[in-house]
């Protein structure tokens, strides 16, 4: 059994790298935003054992300072890539 410390740390450095570089060739719909977001909220409920969705708001707004440097590096590439038209490369 491994603590919410570890647990959010091999989050940070495994999975969300992963997820980002999987969906950067993906445009995401509403729906699969909506689904994303499901996930991550309940991955912190599991993670915290709470209910309380203001909980996992707070834990979540701190776990996103963590990885906000990987997150706006995502949506640097993910908007240059987005701009670029494919017809002229």
């Amino acid at each position: 059994m491994a603590s919410e410390v570890v647990i959010l740390e091999l989050l940070k450095s495994k999975c969300i790298p992963i997820l980002l570089y999987g969906l950067e060739c993906c445009q995401l719909s509403n729906t699969d935003l909506q689904s994303l977001d499901f996930t991550f909220h309940r991955l912190f409920m599991k993670l915290f054992r709470t209910n309380s969705i203001d909980v996992v708001k707070d834990c979540q707004y701190y776990f996103r300072r963590l990885i906000k440097s990987k997150l706006d590096k995502f949506i640097l590439r993910y908007n240059s890539v987005e701009t670029r038209n494919p017809c002229t490369a």
